[in-house]
């Protein structure tokens, strides 16, 4: 598949079979649209977030909708430790066995600021959030990916390194190049088919109508922006057993249209 069509990707009723996923930021936007839209095609689900009316309001919807009850992991990952991760994994590990997906969704706008006058308090807190626990959670989940054979991991970008982005643009320049250099890495793995057991790309979604976005740019009319709902459609695709040979790509979604 060219990179194109991701965004109107849809999947047959086996390319998510026996699919077991956890995303991060699952009560926002972006992670909820995602999360809804796996569901429905029959994904099992674990659904991390900070915010855990959130998730229990998001864990009935899709109860009521598929019957399906996902797991929820309340954490907060601007005060997450390396512990905490490594215990995310021991209960994955024995709960499921093994993990097929990973959907990093969680950010942190931080502080839009010159970076002279940034609060080091939320300096550290953004790149928690955008880079160190996404660093911390792909390490703990890796050797599940690999167990389950048809790992994915999805890191979600943006491209903000501009005057006054502070800790958002510079976090987010920062998990670009790790989600580059980890799949190179798991480039050495590759199967004699082509094939990966574990693949590890990047969605730039572009602009979308969610609370990150009304924060950054308040003066905006969220009318004129797509729904998340509409970027869910590629990261089902690199979900899918029609991705396994898909690893070290970044996909802008705005520019594909």
């Amino acid at each position: 598949m060219t990179p194109g069509p991701i965004q109107n990707y849809q999947p047959t009723e086996t390319t998510l079979a026996s699919r077991i996923v956890l995303i991060t930021g699952a009560a926002g936007g972006l992670g909820s649209s995602i999360a809804r839209a796996a569901s429905v095609q029959g994904v099992e689900l674990i659904l991390l977030d900070k915010n855990e009316r959130g998730l229990n309001a998001l864990h009935d919807e899709i109860e009521a909708n598929t019957g399906k009850q996902p797991g929820l992991y309340p954490l907060d990952l601007a005060g997450a430790s390396a512990d905490d991760y490594a215990r995310l994994a021991d209960t994955l590990h024995d709960v499921y066995g093994h993990v097929t997906g990973l959907v990093h969704c969680a950010a942190n706008l931080g502080q839009i600021a010159p970076l002279t006058s940034i609060d080091t308090k939320l300096w550290l807190t953004t790149f928690s959030v955008n880079l160190h626990g996404p660093m911390l959670l792909t390490q703990s989940l890796l050797p599940l990916l690999k167990a389950s054979g048809k790992g994915s991991v999805i890191f979600t970008v943006d491209e903000k390194c501009k005057a006054y982005w502070g800790s958002y643009g510079i976090s987010k320049a920062a998990i670009s190049a790790m989600s580059t250099t980890l799949a190179d890495e798991l480039d050495a793995d590759k199967n004699a088919d082509n094939t990966f057991p574990v693949t590890c790309n990047a969605i730039n979604p572009g602009k979308m109508r969610t609370s990150l976005r009304s924060s950054a740019f308040p003066g905006e009319d969220p009318s004129t922006l797509p729904d998340p709902a509409s970027k869910a459609a590629a990261y089902l695709y690199l979900l899918s057993s029609e991705a396994r040979n898909s690893n070290g790509h970044s996909f802008s979604l705005d520019s594909l249209l």
